[in-house]
């Protein structure tokens, strides 16, 4: 007799539990900090309003530069040359640190295709196009 209202008076526990955090949540603001839960259509609209302003990415875009250009990178400018030949440029004793070879470029050296490089600075570090070439850029940019 004891185990069987013990029992009851658990499941009743558990329900009122249960009841009381449904009309919790359901008072916050859908989207809010209280609600973060989106829809993924949102989602995709802010990531697009964000794509690209202005020659600047927040992921990674395909960029075309032409053979005689430049694509100088601002400060955190991720780039990967994916085609054609291209050439650093690095102003004085610090070059464009290559993360996949865990290298530093300096100016002049040669790009190696498919690998990660990062702008440490805004101060006119990017690469030269030797050849008509793509890119993937993500971050701010500049094409001289």
């Amino acid at each position: 007799m004891k185990k069987t209202k013990f029992i009851i008076a658990a499941i009743v526990a558990l329900a009122l539990i249960a009841a009381t955090a449904a009309v919790g949540a359901a008072s916050y603001e859908p989207g809010s900090s209280e609600d973060p839960i989106v829809t993924k259509s949102y989602v995709d609209s802010q990531i697009e309003a964000l794509k690209k302003s202005g020659g600047s990415t927040v992921v990674f875009e395909p960029v075309s530069v032409a053979e005689g250009k430049s694509l100088i990178g601002g400060t955190g400018t991720e780039l990967i040359l994916r085609s054609g030949g291209a050439l650093a440029i690095a102003k004085g004793q610090d070059g464009i640190p290559d993360v996949t070879q865990g290298i530093d470029l300096a100016g002049g050296l040669a790009v190696t295709k498919n690998h990660l490089l990062l702008i440490p600075r805004d101060d006119g570090r990017g690469i030269y196009a030797a050849t008509d070439i793509w890119v993937m850029v993500k971050g701010t940019y500049s094409i001289k």
